[in-house]
């Protein structure tokens, strides 16, 4: 292992180790979140096993929280409302991994794999990084350690469900609120996505006193869908790529 910084940078090696550290930092962070999850799948319900496969098998938070959200308002008739705003969450993780396919690279075993890991903050992480060496490990050390942390933290919160009693009497409840404005806010930067979040809260709002729990998540979404469609109140300009805008913004 070289001492020399200069070494380091020269063969992506310091690159590396900054995006296994950010992603570390990253997966302990978000990783807490899944005891507020375990708790709350409790006591919508769900048994400590189904809570766990949960984790296991679908692993993306924001589908989770909003499933036992829905369910836990309104018990098993809101199921397939509560299926449907689960999936829809989770469709963005399709456009996660069309971008992060460049990332993975080749072969099957290696796309499947990386199928499982990629969420909101591997692909952020990722993305981050400057060379493609420090976007792939960012990618792996996020998704893999952020899997193993919310898998146990998901087990010792189901397991604390019923020693806590009520986890809105903790505030935990609010821990999936807090989670979704931690991604939406940084996306307001421009007049569609503020238009966007403020049109499909309305709708949401408006609509649930008088629909069944999950279904007003749905309908707001067709906002975005439909804003997005026709590119309404949109910029015609390319995207950037991660790199141009960290180097815009003073990333590291």
């Amino acid at each position: 292992m070289s001492l020399d910084p200069h070494f380091d940078d020269a063969h992506g090696t310091g690159e590396a180790r900054r995006a296994a550290r950010q992603g570390a930092g990253v997966a302990l962070a978000t990783s807490a979140y899944g005891i507020s999850f375990g708790a709350l799948a409790v006591a919508s319900g769900l048994d400590v096993w189904q809570t766990c496969v949960m984790s296991l098998l679908m692993f993306t938070g924001g589908s989770q929280f909003a499933f036992v959200g829905v369910v836990g308002a309104g018990g098993i008739a809101a199921a397939p409302a509560a299926i449907a705003s689960a999936a829809l969450l989770g469709v963005r993780n399709v456009a996660y991994g069309m971008r992060m396919s460049p990332v993975i690279g080749r072969g099957f075993w290696r796309r499947a794999a990386a199928a499982q890991f990629t969420i909101d903050e591997s692909t952020a992480v990722s993305l981050a990084q400057k060379t493609p060496h420090a976007r792939t490990v960012g990618f792996w050390v996020t998704g893999i350690a952020i899997y193993v942390g919310w898998n146990l933290s998901t087990l010792a919160g189901a397991l604390l469900g019923d020693v806590l009693g009520d986890p809105r009497a903790y505030g935990l409840d609010a821990a999936a609120a807090a989670a979704f404005l931690a991604l939406l806010w940084p996306r307001l930067r421009s007049r569609q996505p503020i238009v966007v979040g403020i049109a499909a809260a309305v709708i949401a709002t408006v609509l649930t006193p008088m629909l069944m729990p999950g279904l007003p998540v749905i309908i707001a979404a067709s906002v975005a869908i439909l804003v997005g469609w026709f590119n309404w109140l949109g910029d015609d300009r390319p995207a950037e790529e991660p790199a141009d805008v960290a180097e815009r913004e003073g990333l590291p």
